[in-house]
């Protein structure tokens, strides 16, 4: 009985000891949640110490890595919240099912759609990118997003690219310069925006196998700006990995890359897959990936194929860190950045509330789509229409009623409400008579599925026909839609010309209607050998919920347009740059891309091969005229920590309000390495009245003239003689001013 009693009381002494440590580690862990006046960046830093010391190995695993299609885990035991993201660089996503890419058909995720991102650098007005960016952010934030994947920033290469639209144009300076307010606007709701994809992402086909080749100048001048921008400028709090390869590695884990965001950036945030684009544990380790998203399709199935628990960064990560041969301190790196996008987010406590559908979303939305939409002909001054007694106004085409926001993959959207232009123009004009057809017929959109037309074309085409004989005045309403094959995540176009048999409707019209005005509703350039069958065009992208509103706005003339092509429309798709190498250049040849255009991407390709194309970069016409006059600049030498300021007037000439983009480029004369014969440098977008004149003036730093010296692996300036171009598009450029740069 003694024996069996001193045995007792060794064992309620050990678990007196097991509760009294428990007692005393649980009075280590730390308070998690902040007060507001907690929020310095020194406070959290010390905050997340606190966290790690106290988390176990299998709970800093578990915040890596996915817990359904959108979400990743907290620490409960914690009260560390879970990560919730969101796609929608132009709206934000309806809810998804846990497991699969099923909608859950939730009756209250509707939201703003907002223009696609081609119109809003269409605007050239990064102010009204921040009005974009926050409004976004509202709505992400009202939705309990903590993440908000977008914007894109992959460079406009080839007009084939299925998801351009998304993207923010051809012009690293250009994107730079739109994608800061609009990560700073998101942000200012405390949710995180997703700058993406990182990086050489510029097309669809075969994006998740083809191995990018592309120099180290094209690299750095043409492709990573804008997320240079993002990171050091915009203070971005995520960003996204690729599909691609490049140089044969994953861009989503490279060695390169990483050292490049997360070295020489300095980036503090985190790094998120795309869906599906991790394929390498010790990579994923090694070069930087944070949080590995969409692995697997079917996360509760019973394959480790498709359970999260064996993601590339769960349990292979958490094996490989037990046996030795991966350290702790690359998984204390993760979790440091996961818990400090938590505390800037879901955990910051001055995050606001959010907004959902509002009237200042809507208006926001209905600006940047009338900034961005670009007038490129207008012959017989046939835009703006009046809206008169006695007039009839045809309105032909699938485009004039089509849904645009469903559709396109990732970036589709269930917004509350979207105007389709017909519903517009009925609603604006009240005194004309509108009449409908709708001309031709696509099918319906799918992802990854042509889908067939319902509808006999023939009949249609007939109808059209008879339809413009009755009209004074037809709008054609066509161009791409959100189907595969056209304008659409997962696959890029396949023909350069208009489909669905467009340009023979088009033919038929003129045949018996000549005052014809073609309203374009795409994503890309295509190919226009059908402009003198019209006597104005309107570039109208994909507008969102307002489409329809912004369209009349333009077309009667209640607006002004003012928006300027930010990517070039080439005659023909071998002017393009990238096309012009044939196949091994696009698409590849099933493994390999060469980018052999090199820096020359756009209007630099145009500018420097002297080939000629139909509308060029920085293009856009008004309804009034501007008059750009007495441009200096401040010297005619510069040093390199110099600044070069340029001043000039600018005045409104004609009859009614107006804005105008003045753009600045510049070129260096006999440069010593290959340069495009001139590069955007600056931009600005000046209002004006009737009448009205303002001197304006735009500073560049000199050291902004610099190249990527491969010879250092870094930037040089090159001392020399320049020359700076000022005009209203990258080929209408009205003076020229030589100086030298010592």
């Amino acid at each position: 009985m003694r024996v069996a009693f001193k045995k007792n009381i060794s064992i309620l002494t050990f678990i007196l000891c097991l509760h009294i440590s428990f007692i005393n580690g649980q009075n280590k862990i730390p308070q998690i949640q902040l007060e507001k006046n907690q929020t310095s960046s020194v406070y959290i830093e010390a905050k997340i110490d606190s966290i790690i010391a106290v988390l176990t190995l299998e709970e800093k695993i578990a915040l890596t890595h996915a817990q359904s299609k959108f979400s990743t885990e907290g620490v409960s035991r914690l009260g560390i919240p879970e990560v919730w993201m969101s796609d929608g660089p132009l709206g934000v996503r309806e809810e998804i099912l846990w497991d699969d890419w099923g909608e859950a058909n939730w009756t209250n995720d509707a939201i703003t759609a907002f223009p696609a991102l081609t119109c809003l650098a269409a605007s050239f007005n990064p102010d009204l990118s921040g009005e974009y960016g926050f409004s976004l952010g509202e709505e992400a934030r009202y939705r309990e997003k903590d993440v908000l994947l977008g914007p894109g920033v992959n460079i406009y290469r080839t007009p084939f690219n299925g998801r351009n639209f998304e993207y923010l144009g051809e012009d690293p300076f250009l994107a730079s310069t739109m994608v800061v307010p609009y990560v700073k606007g998101v942000q200012k709701n405390g949710v995180a925006a997703c700058v993406k994809h990182f990086v050489l992402n510029n097309q669809e086909h075969l994006r998740d196998k083809i191995n990018v080749e592309v120099s180290d100048r094209a690299l750095h001048e043409i492709y990573l700006p804008a997320f240079k921008a993002a990171v050091q400028k915009g203070k971005v709090w995520s960003l996204m990995g690729a599909y691609n390869k490049f140089r044969g590695q994953y861009t989503t884990h490279h060695k390169i890359l990483n050292k490049i965001l997360k070295t020489d950036w300095g980036f503090d945030g985190v790094v998120i897959s795309d869906w599906g684009s991790a394929h390498n544990t010790k990579e994923a380790a090694l070069y930087g990936l944070d949080m590995e998203m969409g692995t697997g399709t079917d996360g509760l199935g019973v394959s480790k194929k498709d359970n999260y628990n064996y993601y590339y960064l769960a349990n292979p990560f958490l094996e490989a860190i037990k046996k030795g041969e991966l350290s702790e301190d690359l998984l204390d790196d993760k979790v440091r950045r996961i818990l400090r996008l938590v505390y800037r987010t879901n955990l910051n406590p001055n995050r606001s509330l959010g907004k959902l559908n509002n009237k200042e979303h809507h208006e926001v939305a209905r600006k940047v789509a009338t900034e961005g939409i670009v007038l490129l002909k207008n012959e017989d001054n046939f835009f703006p229409i009046e809206d008169k007694k006695g007039v009839t106004i045809a309105v032909i085409g699938e485009n004039a009623t089509r849904n645009m926001t469903r559709g396109g993959g990732s970036s589709q959207l269930k917004p509350l409400f979207e105007i389709s232009p017909l519903e517009g123009i009925k609603t604006r004009y009240k005194n004309a008579t509108i009449i409908h057809t709708m001309g031709y017929e696509s099918g319906a959109s799918a992802y990854n599925a042509a889908l067939p037309a319902t509808l006999n074309q023939d009949s249609l085409y007939v109808k059209a026909i008879e339809v413009a004989k009755k009209a004074d005045i037809v709008l054609f309403i066509g161009g791409l839609n959100k189907s595969y094959h056209q304008d659409t995540e997962g696959g890029d176009r396949k023909v350069f010309k208009l489909p669905f048999g467009q340009e023979k409707l088009l033919n038929g019209i003129y045949e018996v209607n000549k005052e014809v005005g073609f309203l374009l509703v795409t994503g890309n350039a295509v190919e226009m050998p059908w402009v003198s069958k019209t006597k104005g065009i309107l570039q109208t992208w994909y507008l969102g919920s307002m489409a329809g509103h912004a369209i009349a706005d333009i077309v009667s003339g209640d607006v002004n347009p003012s928006g300027k092509l930010p990517f070039s429309f080439p005659k023909k798709l071998k002017d393009n740059g990238a096309h012009s190498f044939g196949e091994t250049s696009y698409p590849g040849d099933g493994v390999n891309q060469y980018y052999k255009e090199d820096i020359l991407v756009g209007y630099r390709w145009f500018d420097t091969k002297k080939i000629v194309p139909q509308y060029a970069f920085g293009f856009g016409l008004s309804y009034t005229d501007f008059e750009i006059s007495d441009v200096k600049v401040n010297q005619k030498k510069y040093a390199n920590k110099d600044q070069i300021k340029v001043t000039f007037n600018v005045s409104n000439t004609g009859n009614r309000e107006g804005a105008e983009v003045v753009q600045l480029y510049i070129g260096k004369h006999k440069s010593k390495v290959k340069r495009a014969l001139k590069e955007l440098k600056g931009f600005t977008k000046v209002y004006l009245e009737k009448g009205e004149q303002k001197t304006v003036t735009i500073s560049i730093d000199a050291s902004e003239l610099a190249y990527y010296n491969t010879e250092v692996s870094d930037w040089s300036v090159e001392k020399g003689t320049y020359y700076l171009y000022v005009g209203n598009a990258s080929n209408n450029i009205i003076k020229k001013i030589k100086f030298d740069l010592d």
